[in-house]
């Protein structure tokens, strides 16, 4: 079956695709239509569903895989498909991977590398502590995404952006000693371990109700000193420094941080934080486009048009 990335305009397609996400819309005669999010391992394509018969909108759920008859168009210079059939098809005959998006790098490689950046920790309430959150957490740590949509939105994505993050703390305490490895690379572990709870499940990620109503960096304050006092750590000057980063971690409040960041590591995890997230933003619309082609505007980076150069 044709894969996604491999589509093109005026094409006709019937091919097997995930839905990742359903949007209920009415056109101006009232006519109800579908605007649905398809996808396969390979890349994702807005399709619209239009006059949906009400039995078939029941039938539809995010998650699911179906077969679809598609005629891919153009809209506003992006492809995007006409649903023009849709048929149910058993899962249990499916194989689930060739429908997500994964990390690149294997599960064993990320757990090396972020075994290799508790390794680096001297300190020994710093690295109890981070022992514990990611022993709390066990697996989820590299099967969960980083986000639901901006960056590393991929099973694995958590644990890809962590481990991108220690190579660049480990690069950086190098070049700076005034730095605090320990901590740097403690906050970075723990940042966004929040998430796990915040998001609802590796696969067609959405927000939880904890995740709406709290989010990661509320969950992860009290996840940390909930183990501050398991281990008796709770007045610590360690715990009290790292609920520092992880609650200031975005930098700004209007960015969703309860306080800005007031040690020297906890400003350079977010500029870590944001270096490591952005580079994958643009590596992912890079990708979209040829060489000495400009990308599409890119939302989550002021809806700026990034030129790919030989």
């Amino acid at each position: 079956m044709k894969q996604v990335k491999d589509f093109n305009e005026g094409e006709r397609i019937t091919t097997n695709l995930l839905i990742s996400q359903i949007l209920r819309g009415t056109t101006n005669s009232g006519a109800p239509y579908l605007t649905l999010t398809l996808q396969d391992a390979t890349k994702s394509i807005d399709a619209k569903l239009w006059d949906v018969k009400p039995e078939l909108e029941k039938e539809l759920e995010v998650g699911k895989i179906y077969e679809f008859d598609l005629e891919v168009i153009k809209y506003r210079n992006n492809l995007q498909a006409k649903v023009l059939k849709v048929l149910p098809i058993p899962q249990a005959e499916l194989n689930m991977e060739e429908f997500v998006f994964k990390s690149p790098i294997s599960k064993d490689s990320l757990r090396a590398s972020i075994q290799e950046g508790i390794n680096l920790i001297n300190n020994e309430n710093i690295a109890k502590i981070v022992s514990s959150a990611l022993n709390y957490y066990e697996n989820d740590v590299y099967e969960y995404p980083a986000a639901a949509k901006i960056h590393h939105n991929f099973i694995g994505g958590l644990a890809t952006h962590t481990s991108g993050m220690i190579k660049v703390a480990i690069s950086l305490c190098s070049i700076y000693p005034s730095i605090n490895r320990d901590y740097l690379l403690a906050g970075v572990i723990l940042h966004d371990l929040g998430k796990i709870e915040e998001l609802t499940s590796p696969v067609v990620t959405e927000y939880s109700t904890k995740g709406k109503l709290l989010g990661h960096i509320s969950i992860m304050d009290a996840r940390l000193l909930e183990i501050g006092r398991q281990l008796n750590l709770e007045e610590s000057e360690e715990l009290l420094i790292l609920r520092h980063m992880v609650l200031s971690h975005h930098g700004q409040q209007e960015f969703g941080s309860p306080i800005r960041p007031e040690t020297i590591e906890a400003e350079m995890l977010n500029l870590i934080d944001n270096i490591d997230a952005r580079v994958n933003i643009i590596e992912k619309a890079l990708a979209e486009v040829k060489e000495r082609e400009f990308t599409q505007k890119v939302f989550a980076l002021d809806n700026r048009c990034f030129y790919k150069h030989k």
